[in-house]
């Protein structure tokens, strides 16, 4: 009997064993069998406001409907100057004006059904509705009749620059020769919706429908959505209808909309995330230094600057806005707050390789600055009313919003306030003119400093400044009539000039993300415009 405690201690031992080896198999990093079931895991930044493409306008959107919506030509992916074929297989032009575009003949919805030019044409028109209110609606003022139709002059849709000539055929017929359209139509907001989907569950103006609830929603990207729970992660998988579904090489992609940079940083250093969507300001230098191969900065064609309400007092006056703008140190901002490769904005449109080199007027100035505000009523800053900069949940902006305190207090002896909203309360703010000064960014939408300057006309639902200028709009319509790009630029350099004169907002860094990508993830290239053409993707374990 003496071996019963033997096997006694052997079998205690075993269960020991096999307890350790559960509990170990239970802490692996989640990217491991993600990265055998070829699932991208990505924070997103914040949750959602909608997955309507004509709705949304906030890029934590765009990163989810650009894996579940295509438009008619898609993000090349190797270069945001390239285009690749989308819904359509194949375009062509006359004289930059008339476009035609030959659609997939194989192209499906999610569930089967074809897409057709006519998908197109009822999304154009959905867009452009008034009802609808989409601030995005004059993306498509590129077409003709496109603005009346939006702006309620012409009720009759026949009018505008659209049609379907067969089901596999739509033409687009614009205002003025657009030799860069191609870039501009890659955008969410000239993305097909699903119009036998959105008929059944709300109708066309209804921008709460229900059509975009996982129970209903069919799209026509290479994903499709497969589930989404608040606050927790939104998950897509492999659409089997897309045309090109052989190219896909993800299965699926689940975004979690992590807020916090340091949260999202843990998640991604404990395996729990393929790729951030930011990294915490105070770890970059220590990631740029000692992880290079995962540590990713990218110049981007985006602005972070500040809205102001110029319907407001005193900001309705431009030597306050000036005063403030000038006693901003861009410099110090990057170079202790941010410590990234962002550039200090010395004008509104970022600077890219071709073309358009915009303007050079911001400066760091505290003497003419507090000369200003004296001139406007406010020596040193006595009787300046209090107000609050209004930002949106991210460390970084808290960090940033911080410093321009600071500044403003030192150099003008002014109080200011911060005050911070969740992501869709804040853009409510924002869409309602409820601020005073706001934290924003611009990130371009295509290849053209239009996408920069267009959107502060009076009636641009992207403006919410309260600013409008008649030469202003005058100067990008008169831009609008030139082919020769030198002359068309100088026209836009001129009106940029004028509305940095203006000031309704302040600019203060051109971007450069940084971003945290584990070497697993394939074919995540750079891109200016930070478009992410998920088709390309692919994840591949690393070798033993």
């Amino acid at each position: 009997m003496k071996w019963l405690p033997r096997l006694a201690w052997l079998f205690v031992l075993v269960l020991l064993g096999t307890g350790f080896y559960h509990l170990r198999k239970n802490r692996e990093p989640r990217i491991i069998a993600a990265t055998q079931e070829k699932i991208l895991l990505i924070g997103n930044g914040a949750e959602l406001e909608s997955l309507d493409p004509q709705v949304t306008t906030g890029v934590p959107e765009r990163q989810v409907t650009s894996a579940i919506f295509e438009s008619l030509i898609a993000y090349h992916p190797e270069d945001d100057y390239l285009d690749a074929p989308g819904a359509a297989a194949r375009w062509e032009h006359q004289d930059f004006r008339i476009w035609t575009f030959h659609l997939q003949p194989n192209a499906r919805w999610s569930d089967g059904v074809p897409v057709t030019a006519h998908d197109f044409t009822y999304a154009f028109q959905r867009i452009l509705t008034p009802a609808l209110a989409s601030q995005y609606a004059e993306m498509l003022y590129f077409m003709e009749g496109a603005e009346a139709f939006n702006k309620g002059e012409n009720q009759d849709f026949s009018k505008v620059g659209v049609k379907a000539l067969d089901d596999l055929t739509l033409q687009v017929t614009l205002v003025n020769p657009t030799p860069y359209f191609t870039s501009v139509i890659k955008h969410h907001s000239w993305q097909p919706v699903p119009r036998h989907v959105i008929e059944k569950t709300g109708g066309m103006i209804d921008r709460f429908s229900t059509w975009t609830r996982p129970e209903h929603i069919v799209s026509n990207g290479p994903f499709k959505l497969q589930d989404w729970r608040f606050m927790q992660w939104l998950k897509v998988e492999r659409n089997p209808h897309y045309w090109d579904a052989a190219t896909v090489r993800l299965d699926g992609i689940h975004y979690f909309p992590i807020t916090n940079e340091s949260t999202e940083d843990r998640a991604f250093r404990d395996g729990q995330l393929h790729a951030t969507n930011t990294v915490p300001l105070d770890r970059i230098p220590a990631y740029r230094a000692n992880h290079p191969e995962v540590y990713r900065e990218e110049t981007q064609l985006a602005v972070y600057f500040y809205r102001l309400n110029t319907t407001l007092k005193p900001f309705n006056d431009v030597r306050i806005r000036k005063a403030l703008a000038l006693s901003i140190d861009r410099e110090s901002i990057i170079r202790n707050v941010l410590r990234g490769a962002q550039r200090p904005a010395v004008g509104f449109t970022p600077t890219a390789k071709k073309g358009y080199e915009g303007v050079d007027l911001m400066r760091f100035d505290p003497a003419q600055a507090k000369a200003l505000l004296a001139e406007a009523g406010y020596p040193d800053g006595k009787g300046f009313p209090k107000f609050e900069i209004l930002i949106n949940t991210m460390e970084a902006h808290r960090l940033i919003a911080q410093a321009v305190q600071s500044m403003w207090r030192e150099h003008l002896g002014i109080d200011v306030g911060i005050i911070n909203q969740d992501w869709q309360v804040y853009l409510d703010s924002q869409r309602r003119m409820d601020y005073e000064i706001s934290r924003a960014a611009w990130s371009g939408d295509y290849m053209d400093p239009m996408t920069f300057l267009g959107m502060w006309t009076k009636d641009n639902g992207n403006n919410q400044t309260g600013w409008h200028s008649s030469r202003y709009e005058e100067l990008l319509r008169q831009s609008s009539t030139i082919a020769d790009p030198p002359q068309r630029f100088a026209v836009l350099k001129e009106a940029e000039t004028l509305f940095l004169n203006e000031l309704p907002v302040i600019p203060v860094y051109w971007y450069a993300r940084s971003s945290l990508v584990r070497p697993e993830v394939k074919g995540m290239r750079s891109s200016l415009l930070d478009d992410r053409p998920y088709k390309w993707f692919d994840l591949q374990a690393p070798s033993p």
